[in-house]
């Protein structure tokens, strides 16, 4: 994809797709702002100044993580200078967005510890040669008390105790923490740091982008930022968020064949939104698709079969994606046991729960317990439905559709 193959209204359509703003009048001011950028920035002949910005409050990433990298790889893409901030001083606060309680105060080594993964993992969708790191710490640092007031000066408490989340805590009478409203007024100091042309981020993160950038950048003398709004990935269920409390999550590093029967295992309700969000496809070729399923061309089965190639293909590239996909026919179409899988030594008393969860071949727990709940274990094809009761001997272990495990002696 390049700038020079497409027609501007071709630009906005496909870096505004995927977004979400919750009004229909916001986002097409958005897009309004952005065609203009994109006009001024042509002619005079830079690019645009693009970043989003990703608090390392944990190690592991997954595939919902990486959809406002994804976005950041168009802009990529089409020209555009891209930096990917890591919050190593916001993560210290804690983005209160889309909690109902006040997230834990992480240690500089905690966040300088996860941070360490972050750009790594995010270079599987970014170029790496293309990809301006920095850490806010350099400006946000140096920042005065008397300077953070002045910031403060252009808010009301008012609009902060307006937003869902607080409102919500606030009905409940959930507490909320003055150093949470800090959080808007740093990350839109990260704007107004560098200049910043557009902002990517997520919905819950509509109130700091929306609200509290544009307005700094205005108060300082900046021309407000476009904000592009990424809708959130449902997880594997179709229905809920990505989230590995709930187990719904597609991982980023567990391997082509697990990424490729994670997909294969959303719902074909939600194959849209992983089309819009998660893929390289243009606004036409995801129309084309929908249209042929809808004419009933084109079967769900292999319309998810694509996404689940072109999904992986992004992380794992074309041949180990092409490998995923053969060794999902075989295991998952056909019935047949993998040749290889993990081994689990099996410990003396340990119940069917017990080996779910110490395995890893679940999550957690809560979702071994789901599973069993479901019928979805099973030991060399007969299912296992008491969760407490001792784990019956060697054998292969099956969970669901797509995970298996050698269970020895």
């Amino acid at each position: 994809m390049n700038k020079r193959e497409l027609s501007i209204d071709d630009q906005v359509a496909l870096l505004m797709q995927g977004t979400e703003y919750g009004d229909e009048q916001l986002k097409q001011a958005m897009a309004g702002e952005l065609m203009e950028r994109l006009v001024e920035a042509e002619k005079e002949g830079r690019p645009l100044r693009v970043y989003c910005g990703y608090d390392p409050t944990s190690t592991d990433l997954h595939l919902g993580h990486t959809i406002t990298m994804r976005k950041l790889r168009q802009f990529q893409e089409l020209g555009h200078e891209v930096t990917f901030l890591i919050g190593s001083y916001t993560a210290l606060v804690g983005d209160p967005s889309d909690k109902n309680r006040a997230r834990p105060i992480l240690t500089e080594e905690q966040v300088a510890e996860n941070a360490r993964t972050y750009a790594e993992q995010a270079f599987r969708v970014l170029d790496r040669e293309k990809t301006i790191v920095r850490y806010n710490g350099e400006w946000l640092s140096e920042l005065s008390l008397v300077e953070l007031i002045r910031l403060g000066q252009n808010f009301t408490v008012q609009q902060f105790l307006a937003r869902e989340n607080f409102a919500k805590r606030l009905q409940s009478e959930e507490p909320i923490y003055l150093h949470e409203t800090f959080y808007a007024l740093m990350q839109g100091y990260d704007a107004v740091a560098m200049e910043t042309d557009v902002q990517v981020g997520g919905t819950d993160q509509l109130f700091n982008i929306i609200v509290a950038g544009r307005k700094l950048q205005s108060a300082l003398g900046q021309k407000p930022l476009v904000g592009i709004i990424m809708g959130i990935l449902p997880g594997t269920d179709g229905v809920q968020r990505m989230s590995k409390s709930t187990g719904n999550i597609v991982p980023i590093n567990s391997g082509a064949e697990d990424m490729y029967g994670k997909v294969m295992s959303v719902p074909d309700a939600a194959m849209g939104n992983f089309f819009r969000l998660a893929t390289r496809w243009s606004p036409a070729e995801i129309e084309a698709v929908e249209g042929k399923l809808a004419s009933g061309k084109l079967h769900p089965r292999d319309a998810k079969m694509e996404l689940a190639q072109e999904i992986t293909t992004i992380f794992y590239g074309e041949d180990a994606a092409r490998e995923a996909g053969i060794a999902f026919e075989r295991v998952f179409q056909k019935g047949d046991v993998p040749e290889e899988m993990p081994e689990y030594k099996l410990l003396a008393d340990q119940s069917v729960l017990d080996v779910l969860s110490e395995s890893g071949v679940v999550s957690s727990r809560g979702e071994g317990r789901r599973m069993v709940q479901q019928n979805a274990v099973s030991l060399d094809g007969e299912k296992l439905t008491d969760m407490h009761a001792p784990f019956p001997g060697p054998g292969v272990l099956r969970v669901g559709r797509r995970k298996f495990l050698r269970v020895v002696e």
